[in-house]
């Protein structure tokens, strides 16, 4: 039977956030119904809520970064049994189109439809409803703004059941897009300089992910005094309120040089941000763009003959090139392991009913990473 639930919807963009009741629907199959125990309240949620990322079905059910407890097993779906413990991935794996199978799983074709809220072999499909009887799409396949909501198993990862639900969230977007940022795309290795540009909540796990790849220097740039106190916690050897600043001290300490990887991590991102950390790199040096911005605006502001000159790289990351279905099982073993921060990212808790007061507070800069915890 379909399971009476809240959530948190946009109606429109640019909208506010509405708490409403809704209706899950039972899971077809290869799909699952679950319980949520905790969802991050991400940045990629706030760009649809101003209207940077249109969204294709309204209204739209926000949140994709989400775990819980599995409460049904769609027929003929192997591999899960209800009381499972899961994360979801805000990317799908499907495993066997030609990037799954290149090992891009960040890149898999059923990534389609992720703002059109539908299920990812049908466009015209949707498996949450207004109350009414309206169909509600679902950031990225999942709408962990919900109490309860049903997804496809490609964006399902099980999880041991002695990691705290809340905590195991993290993983499936901004733990993993700023890890992966620094080790993955940015292939940071042991004696680089690193700049971070942004310390949220994909930014901080950038600067854990340098420190953990050895950067002899983690250079943190965020105007907010509380994100660069955070970012020395988490790892950074350095920080400054700009990224003129951050790339001076960068060119002192590699003989005027720059810096080896500039990792773009800001919030609502602008072809500026990327021009700036062009220039702090040195002969050689990548940038690497994980922020997002406006998806209309076009144009960066660099003389492209320094490419060649230089040899310098700007590249894009999605999930910091992370293959979900194995690499967050990897980081949560090594937050078991001590060696990867998972509780102190959680800079405050909200109930789903204070979900605006949650995007209030990020955009004031007070959060490294607000969770909303259901009963």
């Amino acid at each position: 039977m379909p399971v009476n639930t809240r959530g948190a919807i946009l109606r429109s963009a640019p909208g506010k956030w509405e708490v409403v009741d809704l209706v899950a629907d039972d899971p077809q199959p290869g799909e699952l119904q679950v319980k949520l125990a905790a969802s991050g309240l991400c940045h990629s949620d706030d760009h649809v809520a101003t209207g940077d990322m249109p969204v294709g079905k309204y209204p739209f059910l926000g949140g994709h970064e989400g775990a819980g407890v599995v409460t049904a097993v769609g027929p003929g779906t192997k591999g899960f049994s209800e009381g499972d413990h899961v994360v979801f991935s805000f990317l799908p794996g499907c495993g066997r189109c030609r990037y799954c199978a290149n090992g891009q799983q960040y890149i898999c074709d059923s990534g389609a439809n992720l703002l059109v809220g539908s299920r990812w072999d049908d466009a015209e499909s949707f498996r949450i409803q207004t109350s009414d009887g309206a169909s509600v799409g679902q950031m990225c396949g999942l709408g962990t703004f919900a109490e309860v909501t049903t997804v496809d198993v490609r964006s399902t990862v099980k999880i041991p059941d002695d990691i705290p639900l809340e905590v195991a969230c993290l993983v499936g977007c901004g733990v993993g897009t700023g890890w992966g940022t620094a080790v993955q795309a940015g292939e940071v290795r042991a004696g680089d300089t690193v700049i971070v540009m942004g310390i949220g909540g994909i930014g901080i796990n950038a600067v854990q992910g340098a420190a953990h790849a050895g950067a002899s220097h983690v250079i943190a740039v965020d105007p907010v005094a509380f994100k660069r106190e955070k970012a020395q916690e988490f790892g950074a050897t350095h920080s400054f309120a700009s990224i003129e600043e951050a790339a001076e001290f960068g060119r002192s300490v590699t003989n005027g040089q720059g810096a080896d990887k500039a990792l773009v991590t800001v919030g609502v991102l602008k072809g500026e941000h990327v021009a700036q950390a062009f220039e702090a790199i040195g002969k050689g040096g990548r940038v690497v763009i994980t922020g997002l911005g406006d998806l209309t605006d076009v144009g960066i502001p660099i003389n492209p003959s320094m490419l060649a000159l230089f040899t310098k790289e700007i590249r894009g990351a999605l999930f910091g090139d992370q293959n979900p279905s194995s690499d967050m099982l990897k980081m949560l073993r090594l937050y078991q392991e001590g060696k990867l921060k998972l509780d102190e990212l959680i800079t405050n808790r909200y109930e789903l009913d204070d979900i605006n007061q949650g995007y209030e507070d990020l955009h004031a800069g007070k959060n490294l990473r607000g969770v909303i915890v259901y009963d």
